[in-house]
C-alpha cells in the first residue's frame, strides 16, 4: 500500500513538474534565435504605422509590435529587421518564409485565414474603409461621390469593398486602380481621381503628410470593417501563441497601469496580476519556450498598448486619431486581453 501511494505521489509530482518544464523551441522560434534577429514584414511606408524616418530608423505602431516581439523572444528590441512589402508581396513573403511575422496594416478576413496558409493572431488596430477628398470639392458624404472617379489599390480588400458598397448604395463610379498604395495616393494628389479610398487610418496618414493637410477631408462614412492584425505562417502553434500573447501583454499592461516608465518599480507590486505579467511569480513564459520576463522585456522596450497608440497615431500626433474602437474594453473600446494566468 505504501509503495503504491509513493508511486502515485511521484506520478503527480512528475506531471506537475512537466507542466512547468520549458517548452522546446518550435521551428520559427528556433530560426529566430539561431539567426539572432526577428524578420518582420512592414509596409512600404504608412505614417504612424510603419515607415523609415529621416535617419532610416523604422517607426510606427506596427513597428513597435515587432520590437516588442523581439524583446520578448531575444531580450533586445533592437534585434529586428524590417522587410518593406507591397500589398501584392506581403502574404507571399510570409508563406515562403521570407519573414517571421507580418505586421503591416493587413485586414483579417475569412479567406486569408482559411485559404492562404496563414494564421491571424489578434487585432492591433480596428479600422474601417473611408474616403479622402479635396475640401474644395464640397463633398460631405460618400453618397455624394455618385459619378466620381475613385482611386484604390489592387490586391487588397479595398477594391471589393468599394464595389460592394457602390452596388448596395446605388452609387455609380469609375474605378482607377494601382498596384500599390503609393501609386494610388500619388494619382489622387495629381488629381487623376476625385476621391481616394482606403483604410481610414491610411487616409489620415496621407493627409497628415501633405504640405497643407487642411486642404483634404476624410468623409465620415466607413463602408467596411478592417481589423488590422499581425499574422504568422500556419502550422507553428508555438510561434502563433508567442505573437498573440505579446500583444495581449501590451494591452494588459495598459489596463494594469504598467508603463515603460514605471515597469521597474512595478516589479515590487503586490498585485498578483502584475506579478504574473512581469514574471515575478508564475511560469507563464515557460509554456511558450520563453524566459518568464518575456512581457517585462517587451513593456520595458516599447511601453503598453496605449503608449504605443498615442506615440504614433494618437491625438497629439499629425494623424490625430481618437482611441475610438481601439480604447480598452472598459472605456468602450474593443481592446481586450485574454487572462494572463
Amino acid at each position: 500500500m505504501k509503495a503504491r501511494s509513493f508511486l502515485a505521489a511521484a506520478l503527480v509530482f512528475a506531471a506537475g513538474a512537466a507542466a512547468f518544464a520549458q517548452t522546446p523551441d518550435g521551428p520559427t522560434l528556433s530560426a529566430v534565435k539561431q539567426r539572432g534577429h526577428l524578420q518582420c514584414g512592414a509596409s512600404t511606408g504608412v505614417a504612424g504605422f510603419s515607415r523609415p524616418d529621416a535617419s532610416g530608423e523604422w517607426t510606427g505602431l506596427d513597428v513597435e509590435i515587432c520590437r516588442a516581439l523581439a524583446a520578448a523572444t531575444l531580450g533586445d528590441a533592437r534585434r529586428v529587421r524590417f522587410t518593406p512589402l507591397t500589398s501584392q508581396q506581403r502574404l507571399v513573403a510570409l508563406q515562403t518564409g521570407e519573414i517571421d511575422v507580418l505586421s503591416r496594416t493587413t485586414t483579417w478576413t475569412m479567406q486569408r485565414d482559411t485559404a492562404s496558409g496563414l494564421s491571424f493572431t489578434t487585432p492591433v488596430f480596428y479600422d474601417g474603409q473611408g474616403f479622402l477628398v479635396r475640401r474644395s470639392a464640397n463633398v460631405r458624404t460618400a453618397k455624394e461621390l455618385d459619378g466620381a472617379t475613385i482611386c484604390s489599390t489592387t490586391g487588397t480588400t479595398i477594391e471589393a469593398n468599394l464595389a460592394d458598397w457602390a452596388r448596395v448604395s446605388n452609387v455609380r463610379y469609375t474605378p482607377v486602380t494601382f498596384d500599390n498604395t503609393d501609386a494610388s495616393r500619388n494619382a489622387f494628389l495629381a488629381q487623376r481621381c476625385d476621391a481616394l479610398t482606403s483604410d481610414a487610418s491610411q487616409l489620415a496618414s496621407i493627409r497628415a503628410t501633405q504640405p497643407r493637410p487642411e486642404d483634404f477631408v476624410i468623409l465620415p462614412d466607413l463602408i467596411s470593417k478592417e481589423p488590422l492584425t499581425p499574422s504568422v505562417r500556419r502550422g507553428d502553434e508555438q510561434w502563433f501563441g508567442i505573437v498573440r500573447w505579446v500583444i495581449f501583454a501590451l494591452i494588459e499592461a495598459e489596463e494594469l497601469g504598467v508603463t515603460r516608465a514605471n515597469v521597474e518599480s512595478m516589479l515590487e507590486s503586490r498585485d498578483p496580476a502584475i506579478q504574473r505579467l512581469l514574471g515575478v511569480n508564475g511560469n507563464l513564459g515557460r509554456g511558450m519556450g520563453l524566459d518568464n520576463r518575456w512581457a517585462y522585456n517587451a513593456i520595458r522596450a516599447v511601453g503598453n498598448y496605449g503608449e504605443i497608440f498615442e506615440r504614433h497615431v494618437g491625438a497629439a500626433t499629425p494623424l490625430g486619431l481618437p482611441r475610438g474602437l481601439n480604447a480598452l474594453w472598459r472605456n468602450g473600446g474593443l481592446m481586450y486581453a485574454m487572462p494572463l494566468r
